[in-house]
């Protein structure tokens, strides 16, 4: 007991604390093309020279054949780092801090899914702060200085990286992955062109989406929500509710994918502020572990931690099934209902119910480490302990 209630006195604190934080939101270009228009901003900053962090996956795809046609065009040189993995790791952020300080990079443009944003993020604050290493980094209000001018263009709809103040890291030889938390690593641009989104395959579309949903819902019924995250979050779900399903089945629907973005956006907006819970701690312990890609961790995981949390979270979850369309006799159906509404989704999309590639062995770590990065920061409705948590990751297996 007195350790949950140092928990919940260290959240009130930090709910306090962050009243005195800077909340804008992101300078945006928005809607189909708005990439061509980044150029253009980026040069009005008296940036000459940038560091254009990505991924050869997207190179390889083109993708980013219209962004420098556009900086050749404002005759801004750059300098492409696309090292990036899936799971940014230490060796990746140095990797592109070098690139900047070499060529004389005044500016950063992350170009693609939450994996080159967090990379981009990390060199920025390693560039700035030649002092710390990322290590020292980890956990929450670390970084001293600020990132260089950073301009955020995401191609997936999910991570909201482009409106956070979080950053991912992975250990490689720890296989330990753990957010680095500061309002410095908030970009101040971000582009939200939905035309970068229409060749994702279904795999990627369905997992980020989810990956949107999970921080709209986390947001929501956690205990630092506030009238505009509850508002964000309220938004994102309704959107990712009504437009997923169609930019999966039809990945060319240049609306679904414009709202689906929004939706990306907004779910951002209110976890950078009201925070996720578990099922982040729990699946960035998976991508550590196995590799296990973001989004589909926090895909499977949703419904099993939102079943754990029982009657703690029914009157946030009936209230998110209302505004969906979930209907229910009571309170409690609803918010059951709107769980099983996830799974259904989750179904549609091809998306597994279990991960069977979870061992025995492994449960230990995953649960030491998912409370570690839990407790105390995020603002949940019921605080685990190792049994609890144990019991979901066994949940999560499915045996």
């Amino acid at each position: 007991m007195a350790k949950k209630a140092f928990y919940r006195a260290y959240q009130k604190t930090f709910m306090v604390a962050e009243c005195f934080f800077d909340w804008s939101e992101p300078e945006l270009l928005k809607g189909p093309g708005a990439v061509k228009e980044l150029p253009a901003l980026v040069k009005s900053k008296g940036i000459s020279s940038v560091l254009v962090v990505t991924d050869k996956g997207l190179m390889g795809l083109n993708l980013l054949a219209g962004l420098f046609e556009q900086l050749d065009a404002q005759g801004i040189k750059y300098t492409v780092y696309d090292g990036v993995q899936p799971n940014p790791s230490i060796e990746n952020i140095e990797e592109a801090r070098r690139l900047y300080l070499k060529n004389g990079c005044e500016g950063i443009i992350a170009f693609g899914g939450g994996s080159p944003m967090d990379c981009a993020k990390a060199a920025g604050a390693r560039v700035m702060n030649p002092n710390q290493s990322v290590s020292q980094m980890r956990g929450e209000l670390k970084i001293r200085h600020k990132l260089p001018p950073f301009f955020a263009v995401p191609t997936t709809a999910g991570t909201g990286s482009e409106t956070t103040l979080a950053a991912v890291v992975t250990n490689m030889q720890t296989h330990e992955k753990y957010a680095i938390n500061d309002p410095k690593l908030r970009p101040k641009y971000a582009v939200l062109d939905p035309e970068l989104t229409t060749g994702l395959p279904q795999k990627i579309t369905s997992t980020t989406g989810m990956d949107a949903l999970t921080h709209a819902v986390e947001a929501y019924i956690g205990l630092s929500g506030t009238k505009s995250t509850n508002d964000y979050a309220e938004k994102a779900t309704k959107l990712i509710f009504e437009n997923l399903e169609t930019a999966y089945n039809d990945g060319k629907n240049i609306k679904a994918r414009e709202n689906m973005l929004v939706a990306s956006f907004y779910a951002g907006m209110a976890f950078t502020r009201a925070y996720v819970g578990y099922v982040h701690a729990i699946a960035h312990n998976l991508g550590g572990i196995y590799g296990t890609p973001h989004g589909l961790a926090n895909a499977v995981i949703l419904p099993h931690v939102l079943e754990y949390y029982g009657d703690t979270a029914y009157e946030k979850l009936a209230k998110l099934a209302e505004i969906v369309g979930v209907g229910g006799y009571s309170q409690a159906d609803k918010a059951m209902n709107f769980i099983d509404a996830i799974k259904q989704m989750n179904k549609n999309m091809n998306i597994p119910e279990h991960f069977d590639f979870i061992k025995d062995e492994d449960i230990p770590t995953i649960v030491e480490r998912a409370l570690r990065e839990g407790n105390p920061l995020y603002p949940v409705p019921k605080i685990m302990d190792a049994k609890d948590c144990e019991k979901v990751v066994r949940a999560v297996r499915g045996f």
